[in-house]
């Protein structure tokens, strides 16, 4: 069973720096290609960063240059290094694969504001 468990959100001023981590339980991890996505009320869940199984990362434009995705096979875990946050950024967080792996976590809430 897939078990999605993500921390490491909060409030924070614009400009400021977030690490959001999540620890993936349930399947062949290392096999996988990951993602983060994120939840903002009344629109889709959008995906916002994305990293191979190999490591290669890809981002949407709004983030590139500010965030950085990673993984640690090891410890069954991907991450996101959220800097420069801006209020558009504010959102619930969730990873998971590219699309669902069958279920999603409880997410992380990332708010942005002064």
């Amino acid at each position: 069973q897939v078990q999605l468990v993500e921390s490491g959100g909060g409030l924070v001023q614009p400009g400021g720096s977030l690490r959001l981590s999540c620890v993936a339980t349930g399947f062949i991890f290392e096999s996988y290609h990951m993602a983060w996505h994120r939840q903002v009320p009344g629109k889709q869940r959008e995906l916002v960063a994305r990293i191979s199984s190999g490591g290669t990362p890809n981002y949407v434009d709004s983030v590139a240059g500010r965030f950085t995705i990673s993984r640690e096979n090891a410890k069954n875990s991907i991450y996101l290094q959220m800097n420069s946050l801006k209020p558009e950024d504010t959102g619930v967080y969730y990873c998971n694969g590219i699309t669902s792996l069958g279920s999603w976590g409880q997410g992380t809430q990332v708010t942005v504001s002064s």
